[in-house]
């Protein structure tokens, strides 16, 4: 986690707060649900309640944060505390920024548009996701041409269906096209990418129901922006109170510019935006 160091002891001078950062097992080396469990480990026992004390933490005000891979943990994470009876801790908000959330429908309008952008194209980003759950490049290939779901699993596209979820201008010109289904060889021997753990817009409606505020940030140049905005509607959809940021100069990745000397200006600006948020709402 050195890239967060820097990043980690800002958060947590700038709120005056307690800062776990979890060096989970990465990809390819490891693979789902492997990075999940880490993370949901390092949770759960800071959420007991001599851990938080022995910390000086107010129990009324954790929250749960990460950035692309780290917001779909984070995501996953709120999720399933809330069907854990053992912790007893609450969490008060979950931060999302520009999150990794399905791994359903890889040609939204936001991987179209940004497909060949820096920090994270299209390719970059099947690429990821793929070997988040094998090293097997069919895997792979059936992600690039967006064909990896079997017909078994139809139902689950219910939930990302972008053409429901996104707000108008989102979703421009774009049309959208019927899933086209691909091997059920593929769900079966990777099951992983079909689990709301690793892609939790997959959870159904019931499931979202009890979590915390939610904070949301998107960037508009980022194949992933449609996966945060349209988590935002489904947890609005359900009474969720959630704020969402939308950046429409930034880039994925934007607010690791915190640390480089490249574009300061840019990381600081996404880097407040958040900061001031949980300044006020932790």
């Amino acid at each position: 986690m050195e890239p967060y160091d820097l990043l980690s002891r800002w958060t947590a001078n700038e709120l005056n707060a307690v800062v776990i950062s979890v060096e989970y097992r990465l990809a390819p080396m490891h693979h789902f649900p492997v990075q999940f469990e880490d993370v949901y480990a390092v949770v759960k026992f800071f959420l007991q309640t001599s851990v938080l004390a022995r910390y000086g933490v107010d129990p009324d005000r954790v929250c749960v944060s990460g950035d692309s891979a780290g917001g779909n943990l984070a995501a996953a994470v709120a999720q399933q505390l809330l069907d854990d009876p053992e912790v007893k801790a609450k969490l008060k908000i979950q931060a999302l920024l520009y999150p990794a959330l399905q791994t359903l429908d890889l040609d939204l309008p936001s991987y179209k548009e940004n497909e060949n952008k820096p920090i994270l194209p299209k390719s970059l980003m099947v690429r990821f996701w793929s070997e988040y759950f094998t090293t097997d490049v069919s895997l792979k290939e059936a992600m690039a041409s967006n064909r990896h779901v079997p017909a078994e699993s139809s139902h689950l596209f219910r939930f990302v269906n972008w053409s429901n979820l996104l707000p108008e201008k989102f979703k421009k010109d774009h049309v959208y096209a019927s899933p086209i289904y691909g091997s059920s060889k593929l769900g079966k021997k990777y099951p992983g990418f079909l689990d709301p753990r690793a892609a939790p817009l997959l959870a159904d409606d019931t499931k979202l129901f009890g979590l915390p505020v939610t904070y949301v940030l998107t960037c508009q140049h980022d194949v992933l922006r449609d996966d945060g905005i349209m988590y935002v509607s489904r947890l609005r959809k359900v009474g969720i109170e959630v704020i969402h940021d939308h950046i429409e100069d930034a880039i994925h990745g934007a607010l690791m510019f915190i640390t480089s000397p490249t574009d300061l200006a840019l990381g600081h600006r996404v880097a407040n935006k958040y900061i001031e948020w949980l300044n006020v709402n932790l």
